[in-house]
C-alpha cells in the first residue's frame, strides 16, 4: 500500500469523525440541512447500485421510502426501534423481490412508466386502507428519535451503502450487472442468470431507501400518504444520479450535495415555481450532461496531452 493511500484513509477517517460530531456543535439550521444532505446522499447513491451499472431508470423511490415512513407510522410506538426498522427492511426487500421479478423484464421507457405507476398504486393503496379501515387519512409519530439521532443513523447508513457499493463493484455480481447493462442479450449467452442479478441488486438498492424512509419518520411527527409518496423525491434522485454521474459509486453523491442545497434555496425563495425549475434543470442536466459531472471529469483527463516521454519519444 502507497503512503498516498495510507494518507488518503487517514484523511477519510478523519472526515467521517468529524462528521459523526456534528451535532455536538452545529446549530438546529445546519444539522436540519445536513439530515438532507445524508438522506439524498443516500437515496441518490442507493438508485445508482442498480441503475447505474443496468442503466435501467428507476422513478419507484418514494415508494419504497414511503413504505419505510409507514411502517414507522404504524408500528413505531408498538415496538422497538431496532425491531421496527428490521420490519422495514423485510416488507422493503419483499415488496423490491416481487416487483422486481414482476416487472424487470420491461425495459426502456416500459421500466420508466411502470415504476412511476408503482410509487402512484402503493400510494393509493395506502390511502384506501387508511379511510376504509382506520376511518383517519393521516398519523402522528411519537417516538423517542431526535434530530441528532437521526443525523447519526443516516451517517451509518451512508457509510454502509457506499462499502456494499464498493463490495458490489468488486464482485462477481458487479462483472454480470455491467455485462447486462451493455446487452442483456450476451450477457444470457454469457450463462448469467440476467433475472436474479437485476432482482438482487433492485432488493439491496430498495432496503436503503426504505430505510432511509423509516429512518426521516420521526422528524416529520405527522405523517400522511402526499408526504410519505411525494413523487417529487423519485425525481430529485434521478436528476441528482444523472447530474453527477451514476455509473461510478460516487458520483450519485457528486449531484446529491449541491442539487439540495439548490432545491433547499428554491423551495424557500420560489415556493410556487420550485417544480417547474427542477424540472428545467433536469432537461439541461439530461442534454448537457449525459454523463453526469464524474464522466466529464473523466473525459478530460483522458484527453489530457500526454508528455513525449511517457510516449517513449524523446524528452
Amino acid at each position: 500500500m502507497s503512503i498516498a493511500h495510507i494518507a488518503a484513509g487517514i484523511a477519510a477517517i478523519a472526515g467521517l469523525v468529524a462528521l459523526a460530531l456534528l451535532p455536538l456543535y452545529a446549530d438546529a439550521y445546519y444539522l436540519s440541512l445536513s439530515i438532507g444532505l445524508l438522506q439524498f446522499t443516500v437515496l441518490a447513491t442507493a438508485w445508482g447500485l442498480f441503475s447505474g451499472p443496468t442503466r435501467y431508470v428507476s422513478l419507484a423511490t418514494t415508494a419504497f421510502f414511503g413504505v419505510g415512513a409507514y411502517t414507522v407510522a404504524v408500528l413505531g410506538e408498538l415496538l422497538a426501534w431496532p425491531l421496527v426498522l428490521l420490519i422495514a427492511v423485510a416488507i422493503g426487500a419483499l415488496m423490491a423481490v416481487i416487483v422486481g421479478v414482476s416487472t424487470l423484464r420491461l425495459s426502456g421507457l416500459h421500466f420508466v412508466i411502470f415504476t412511476f405507476g408503482l410509487a402512484e398504486l402503493v400510494r393509493q393503496l395506502v390511502i384506501w386502507y387508511e379511510v376504509n379501515r382506520t376511518r383517519v387519512l393521516g398519523r402522528y409519530v411519537f417516538v423517542d428519535i431526535t434530530q441528532s439521532d437521526i443525523y447519526w443513523q443516516l451517517l451509518g447508513l451512508a457509510v454502509a451503502v457506499f462499502a456494499i457499493g464498493w463490495l458490489i463493484a468488486r464482485s462477481r455480481l458487479g462483472f454480470a450487472l455491467r455485462i447486462i447493462g451493455e446487452d442483456e442479450t450476451v450477457a444470457r449467452h454469457c450463462g448469467i442468470n440476467v433475472t436474479f442479478a437485476k432482482v438482487a441488486l433492485f432488493a439491496i438498492s430498495a432496503v436503503f431507501m426504505t430505510l432511509v424512509g423509516a429512518i426521516m419518520a420521526p422528524r416529520w411527527t405527522y405523517i400522511e400518504p402526499s408526504i410519505a409518496f411525494n413523487p417529487t423525491i423519485s425525481f430529485e434522485v434521478v436528476i441528482m444520479a444523472l447530474l453527477g454521474g451514476a455509473h461510478r459509486l460516487w458520483g450519485p453523491a457528486v449531484g446529491a450535495i449541491p442539487l439540495t442545497l439548490l432545491f433547499e434555496f428554491l423551495s424557500a425563495r420560489f415556493p410556487s415555481t420550485s417544480t417547474l425549475i427542477i424540472g428545467i434543470v433536469f432537461l439541461l442536466i439530461v442534454y448537457a450532461l449525459p454523463s453526469g459531472v464524474v464522466g466529464l471529469w473523466e473525459r478530460a483527463r483522458w484527453r489530457r496531452p500526454v508528455a513525449p516521454a511517457a510516449q517513449g519519444g524523446q524528452p
